[in-house]
């Protein structure tokens, strides 16, 4: 194919960093020397409508039709030459590159305010916990917030800055009304994407356009750009691919989706669209095709007999962004929540540890499709060499390992291959909080740049947790936590409300159970969303196991994945999602701990079941040490000094050992035979040459040297102050 692949994510994902999908694809076709193109759409179009240019011409079209507008669009339009005058400040301000003007912003004299702001006074007291930059980010995303509620209200009735159109494409299980949508004449931002659009096929001048669709929220757009092409440009061949396929989409059969796309692939894109490639090119036919769709004679077929294989994790290339306009992205903060705030800061760059979900069994989750359950590791030295890269390209040494659950194993030996690479990174990452996430292991991934981790607590009730099979208990999850909070590392829980056979006490006590967990510090920011019932779960494909009925048995022509249903035990889950969003906002800034549960809701409640200690008790539990450990060094090696003691005439030499640390310097005296001994073992247990010595081959090299009491030696205090230094046992 001489004419480059144009990759392209439509309006509107995220709008403070690239979705990854395309620079993914784009790094696995470098590796077989096919040139691609690519672009974020949804930045792209947010930037032309959000500048001074932009806003005028907004305000022009909105003017020169009559609307019936409620008050607050009344009193935009009235603030238009404020909104005018300052969204350049702004746009520059959320793109760190004015930061000075924060306290400006912050003085809630500058911006114009609409009803986006009516939340502004529940949360000024929010705002003692958060920076001044991220108190104008909050303030200028409102400001943002009330510009978008006047286009939905005026020009767009879909627009949203991350969920554009998502009504349509959410559950769709009829193409109808997206049909209609997109067959209606073009709206006002439906031009601005185009007229992009446009500019990019004339100057890429593609064979094959691969439009990335990972949430309900892109769709629309897509389809707009899949309709444009065909209209224009019908000998370009358009493929669509992305999350919104794998999960809606495998049962596709109408027609109608390919007036926009020629071929819709599933689950992971690399080979598929590598044949694809070759089948428009004509070196192969289209049965040789690969999990995709695409129309035959009329008829809506899926094609998957190819004979080719999937390529494995280091055979993808790594994540290549360029072309991106990667300097430009916004970060707003919607959510006064640590984790938002954490999320939307900074470029975080996009990596995968692993293929697939190493636990595979969480009840509720889609585990029956490939990408989760085909589950494949990097290699350590793989994901640091792709990082590297990442950074010399990006400029941002920030990451997000995008996983459903990262490894323990394969974090523990990326934490050592940094360390060791002496790599200046941010990490994050999402996980399972397993028991093996010990005090040693976590202050390991903070020395190699972890800064924090999010995890599924989901339903705070052991009862439920074993049917979701979660594998981990509320006591767990609070150790667990506790260990990544001593080390420094914020821990943020998704939680989950509504799942089925959940009880009213079950839902009062879970939120018992969170208070506690923020009352004692060990977890720091929290979400709450309402259970989903989806087509590929082990919910949705047995329901009845779980006593919950759907709604319709009835297949739906187009997406099918969201499942309306009832829970047969006849609760009503949806109630509660207000309160307990309300009492975790209040707790995740330190407040209302001694509120009575009851003060949430404004119905009645039975009352907590749970101790009031039940938490603390957990966390003050003794803990014991794996037995199997291996120890190793990350610190800066001892200086070492022999000392002449006394006492009541006796007389006696110590080895006094001087370690350095960022904080302070710790020091510890040992006999002069062991000191040199446990010099030489430190020598042999560093992390530059080491991937750490279990204690068995320790405690033999102790007594090989002629050594006595190994367990009195390094069970001791001295030996035991120094993991502060960097002894651990991992």
């Amino acid at each position: 194919m001489q004419s480059p692949v144009f990759l392209i994510t439509p309006p509107f994902t995220q709008l403070n960093t690239p979705y990854p999908a395309t620079a993914y694809i784009k790094g696995f076709l470098n590796t077989k020397g096919i040139p691609s193109v690519q672009a974020d759409l949804g930045i792209e179009v947010t930037l032309a409508l959000f500048n001074k240019a932009g806003l005028t011409k907004l305000f022009q079209a909105i003017r020169s039709k009559e609307w019936e507008l409620n008050p607050n669009c009344q009193r935009i339009l009235a603030l238009e030459n404020n909104y005018i005058n300052t969204i350049d400040q702004v746009i520059l301000f959320l793109q760190g590159k004015l930061d000075t003007i924060a306290h400006l912003i912050c003085s809630r004299t500058f911006l114009p305010e609409g009803d986006a702001f009516d939340q502004m006074d529940d949360l000024d007291w929010a705002f003692g916990a958060m920076g001044k930059q991220d108190k104008a980010k909050h303030i200028a995303t409102m400001y943002l917030e009330d510009l978008g509620n006047l286009i939905k209200e005026t020009i767009d009735p879909y627009f949203g800055f991350s969920r554009y159109a998502e009504s349509l494409g959410r559950s769709a299980n009829s193409f109808d009304e997206l049909y209609v949508a997109i067959n209606a004449p073009q709206s006002y931002l439906d031009n601005i994407l185009l007229d992009i659009f446009e500019q990019y096929i004339q100057k890429v001048q593609p064979k094959l356009v691969c439009i990335s669709v990972p949430f309900p929220g892109n769709l629309y757009t897509s389809l707009r750009c899949g309709q444009w092409i065909k209209q224009h440009h019908p000998s370009i061949k358009v493929a669509m691919g992305g999350g919104f396929a794998n999960t809606e989409l495998r049962s596709l059969s109408d027609p109608r989706v390919f007036e926009f796309y020629d071929f819709i692939t599933l689950d992971d894109g690399e080979a598929p669209i590598e044949i694809l490639i070759d089948h428009i090119d004509g070196k192969k036919e289209v049965h040789d095709l690969k999990r995709c769709f695409t129309l035959l004679n009329g008829v809506v077929t899926y094609i998957n007999e190819s004979i080719y294989p999937d390529y494995k994790q280091h055979q993808l290339g790594t994540p290549d962004y360029e072309g991106l306009l990667l300097d430009q992205y916004i970060s707003v903060i919607e959510l006064v929540n640590p984790m938002h705030s954490l999320w939307s800061d900074g470029r975080w760059n996009k990596l995968t540890m692993a293929h697939g979900c190493y636990w595979g069994k969480c009840t509720f989750c889609d585990i029956s499709l490939d990408y989760i359950k085909t589950y494949e590791p990097a290699t350590a030295s793989l994901l640091a060499d792709r990082m590297e890269l990442m950074i010399a390209q990006t400029g941002q040494n920030g990451f997000h390992f995008v996983d459903e659950a990262a490894p323990p194993a394969l974090m523990k030996a990326l934490a050592i291959e940094i360390i060791k690479r002496k790599l200046v990174v941010s990490w994050w990452a999402n996980v399972r909080f397993e028991k093996s996430f010990t005090k040693d292991l976590c202050l390991l991934l903070k020395a190699s740049g972890c800064i924090a981790v999010s995890g599924g607590l989901e339903v705070a009730s052991d009862r439920l947790l074993e049917l979701i099979q979660k594998g981990i208990t509320v006591a767990q999850v609070a150790k667990v936590s506790q260990h990544f909070n001593e080390a420094g590392i914020m821990v943020h829980a998704y939680l989950m409300y509504g799942f089925p056979t959940q009880t009213v006490q079950e839902t009062v006590d879970s939120l018992e159970m969170v208070r506690q967990l923020f009352e004692t510090g060990v977890l720091k920011s929290a979400f709450w969303h309402l259970f989903t019932m989806t087509a590929h779960s082990p919910v949705g494909l047995a329901p009845e196991k779980y006593k919950v009925k759907k709604v319709s048995n009835a297949v739906g022509t187009f997406a099918n994945n969201d499942i309306a249903h009832i829970d047969t035990t006849g609760a009503n889950h949806e109630i509660f999602g207000y309160g307990l969003k309300k009492a975790i906002l209040n707790y995740m800034h330190g407040t209302c701990y001694e509120f009575p549960l009851q003060k949430w809701f404004e119905f009645k409640i039975p009352k907590t079941s749970i101790a009031p200690n039940y938490i603390q008790t957990q966390l003050d539990g003794v803990e014991v040490s794996p037995s199997n450990y291996k120890a190793i060094w990350i610190g800066l090696m001892p200086t070492a000094t022999i000392v002449q003691r006394s006492k009541k005439g006796s007389k006696w030499e110590e080895m006094n050992l001087c370690f350095e640390t960022n904080q302070n310097t710790i020091s510890i005296h040992v006999a002069p035979q062991k000191g040199t001994w446990f010099i030489q073992l430190l020598e042999k247990i560093k992390v530059d040459t080491s991937l750490g010595m279990p204690l068995v081959d320790i405690k033999a090299d102790y007594l090989a040297a002629g050594l006595e009491d190994f367990d009195l030696f390094w069970d001791n205090k001295p030996i035991n102050t120094l993991h502060k230094a960097g002894l651990l046992r991992i």
